[in-house]
């Protein structure tokens, strides 16, 4: 037997070992999946199976029956702030301070232009001692790209000055001139995880104000918002919390800072007597003050079912049953551990080239590898069963979603990979 094979059928068999001493195996059935190892849940999560039936009884019973009823009979109208504390745990944030509704791309523009709002009225409350106004907005400078183009529009709008820089550099970036703070808790590209706890004590101890944008972490890693005092926090829920394509987002706003969050967009739902239909506007107490329009039911009541995972079944987890975050992260880091390992066994030398951290400390729940022509080999090998995704220029992304990725999944997806490499030359 050749050493390439022994080698297979060793990574082969502590896949299956692995995948029978998994604490979360139960979970898998629990999604529509097929022969596919499916690598993309960093994209769009797969569907549990308890949404197709869920969205039936909403669309036939509650809508088609019920009809207008169902505001408030059905839940409806609570809908955004009752999910959003179903999603609380899964942050580390207590209930009452997070809002489901509108996309990523709306709440980030309302978190940061309400923490430039805060900044502001800090500095006009401040002595006369104090240094003059907080004109500057950092932003990651390696951000997926709406975030940069939303706080651009932001710093026009308040009258701010953007400045890009990484992560890294945040720290001797902040002064008494910031206002606030735009950061990914993982990076979209590479799925480095940044310190959150520690750049968020850097922002506050400049006295600004830190908006994290949790896309790639949160169903994946622990967060723990509360504990780490993050002000404002915003996050999708397509991927890891499988709530289905454009499935609304999430704000948090900290309890203590709520009072103080004036949205630049106070829609009718946000108002204290929203259905008073008074011409002057007066915000909601509380996380309802992050709301804007009618909440877009259809969708968000999928969610609401794809968040049953985390609740029912499982070896005891954010509500007393489901998947654990530490269960969770557990596994994600020893899957994303096994890829690499098998990679490194598989793939011809100086093919490819990890860009994700090795350290734990700083991975997210994704690998990205760098490949000269990335983009024809991703389309070979969803081909051939393994989907990832590419990203411009050369990167192959794969994403490891522990509620449903195997360990066999893992060694497969290599062994394709390193196959794919082989015939392209």
């Amino acid at each position: 037997m050749s050493d390439i094979t022994a080698s297979r059928t060793e990574l082969a068999s502590l896949a299956k070992e692995s995948d029978a001493a998994d604490v979360l195996s139960g979970l898998r059935s629990r999604f529509v999946l097929d022969d596919a190892v499916y690598l993309d849940g960093n994209s769009l999560g797969a569907l549990p199976a308890s949404v197709p039936g869920r969205l039936t009884d909403v669309v036939h019973r509650e809508w088609g029956e019920m009809r207008i009823r169902s505001w408030d009979e059905s839940g409806w109208w609570t809908a955004p702030e009752r999910i959003g504390d179903r999603i609380a745990p899964l942050v580390g944030a207590a209930p009452g301070q997070i809002v489901v509704g509108d996309s990523t791309s709306v709440n980030v523009f309302k978190a940061v232009v309400a923490a430039v709002r805060m900044a502001e009225e800090d500095s006009a409350s401040a002595s006369a001692s104090a240094s003059g106004r907080r004109d500057e907005i950092l932003v990651d400078a390696t951000t997926f790209p709406t975030d940069g183009y939303i706080a651009e529009s932001a710093a026009r709008m308040t009258g701010r000055t953007l400045r890009p820089v990484t992560p890294a550099e945040v720290p001797a970036a902040l002064s008494d001139r910031t206002a606030a703070v735009l950061l990914n808790h993982v990076d979209y590209r590479t799925g480095r995880l940044h310190d959150l706890p520690a750049l968020t004590a850097a922002v506050h101890e400049a006295g600004a104000y830190a908006v994290w944008d949790l896309c790639h972490s949160a169903g994946a890693l622990p967060v723990d918002l509360d504990e780490h005092g993050v002000d404002l926090a915003i996050g999708c829920t397509y991927k890891y919390l499988n709530g289905g394509p454009g499935s609304p987002a999430y704000l948090y706003v900290r309890r203590d800072l709520q009072p103080r969050f004036d949205s630049p967009l106070p829609g009718w739902t946000s108002h204290a007597a929203p259905f008073a239909m008074r011409p002057a506007y007066e915000a909601a107490a509380g996380a309802p003050r992050g709301r804007v329009g009618t909440p877009d039911i259809l969708s968000m009541l999928a969610l609401e079912a794809a968040l049953d995972v985390w609740y029912e079944g499982g070896d005891g987890g954010a509500a007393g049953a489901g998947a654990t975050i530490a269960a969770v992260r557990a596994k994600s880091l020893a899957l994303t551990d096994f890829f690499l390992r098998c990679v490194a066994a598989y793939v011809p030398e100086g093919r490819v080239e990890s860009l994700t951290p090795v350290a734990h400390a700083e991975r997210g729940s994704q690998v990205a590898l760098r490949c000269d022509d990335a983009g024809d080999v991703m389309k070979r090998l969803i081909h051939r069963g393994v989907v990832g995704d590419f990203r411009h220029p050369d990167v192959l992304r794969f994403g490891f979603t522990p509620l449903y990725v195997t360990f066999a999944d893992v060694e497969r997806a290599a062994r394709v990979l390193a196959e794919t490499l082989e015939e392209a030359g």
